[in-house]
């Protein structure tokens, strides 16, 4: 763990992007810190001599390339739940204390994941594309309540997911690295190392886990083959979760249907069936981004700033070697 902040006033360098709107309380962080703004060709020149990285682009990998620059670094913030994008091996290595968004997109994520449950179930996509063409098609919908949802990833969003799937009465179970039947949450967590073995009864299937060497492509063709007909397939973790190819090849078949929030290549480039396939539902990567979501941002670091330059700890460090902050 860094050592407590220096009484001088730190140096932040904020880590933006030119189409990227600046932090809404960028003048409450002038207000404790100077402050450098740099774009991923600038870091390298700005970074000398910084205490605080604030990385606001939060798909920027510029860190990796101007690592050499970084030479008082001691603590980086990411403004997303996610690091997969800004993690390296010299930065694993170093003392340089890392956080993240947590917490902020729990609730929102949980939401729309709940949104694509009813979605599914209720038909409400079909609906809308019978009242577009002037279709009077009467159905029947599935019961939500009793239907089985199984949540991969049981930190903060899994678990807002969880509560959430389970208020409408949805039987919730988890998938983690550690297997257990007491979850407060989940109740019962199945290994996810060995996800097959447990998708054969599985209706919802919710990825959220964080993207690590292991769990990369963690939900491939055997694993999407196990699961049964009519399952529904929602990912708001990471693209590369999941084998895009082979879910495309289920949703094409009509045995599996999908809401993908995130994909391998976003945008999705134009003409790939997954605009087309009726099964498929894609979304500009946005499950987390309510109305004030970079307000809230803003907010979040300004009090970690404020703590952190007070000699604390500025919120959950994140597992640098794991990817993700440990513990519930």
């Amino acid at each position: 763990m860094p050592s407590p902040a220096p009484t001088a006033r730190p140096v932040v360098v904020l880590l933006t992007a030119d189409d990227v709107p600046p932090p809404t309380d960028i003048d409450a962080i002038t207000a404790i810190a100077d402050v450098r703004t740099a774009t991923a060709d600038t870091l390298a020149d700005v970074l000398p001599g910084a205490d605080v990285l604030f990385v606001w682009d939060i798909f920027s990998g510029a860190l990796a390339d101007a690592w050499h620059a970084a030479d008082s670094l001691r603590w980086m913030h990411v403004a997303a739940a996610g690091v997969d994008a800004v993690l390296f091996d010299e930065l694993r290595d170093s003392d340089v204390l890392v956080t993240n968004a947590r917490g902020v997109f729990d609730e929102p994520i949980a939401e729309y994941v709940l949104a694509c449950v009813l979605a599914h179930d209720k038909l409400l996509h079909q609906t809308e594309e019978h009242r577009r063409l002037g279709q009077w098609a009467h159905r029947e919908t599935l019961r939500v309540s009793g239907r089985r949802a199984l949540v991969v990833g049981t930190g903060g969003i899994g678990r807002a997911i969880a509560r959430l799937l389970r208020a409408v009465r949805l039987d919730v179970s988890g998938a983690g690295r550690r297997p257990r039947d007491d979850d407060p949450d989940f109740g019962t967590v199945v290994d996810s190392a060995r996800l097959t073995d447990h998708l054969g009864d599985v209706d919802h299937l919710v990825m959220v886990a964080p993207l690590t060497e292991a769990t990369r492509g963690m939900l491939g063709a055997a694993e999407l083959a196990a699961l049964p007909d009519g399952a529904h397939v929602v990912n708001v973790g990471r693209g590369a979760l999941v084998d895009q190819s082979a879910l495309t090849a289920e949703i094409a078949s009509g045995r599996l249907a999908a809401h993908l929030d995130v994909l391998q290549t976003e945008p999705l480039p134009a003409g790939d069936p997954l605009w087309t396939l009726p099964g498929a539902h894609v979304s500009p990567h946005m499950s987390g981004d309510v109305i004030g979501w970079r307000d809230t941002l803003s907010r979040q670091f300004v009090d970690r700033l404020r703590v952190w330059v007070d000699g604390g700890v500025p919120g959950p460090a994140v597992d640098k070697q794991r990817g993700y902050v440990s513990g519930p």
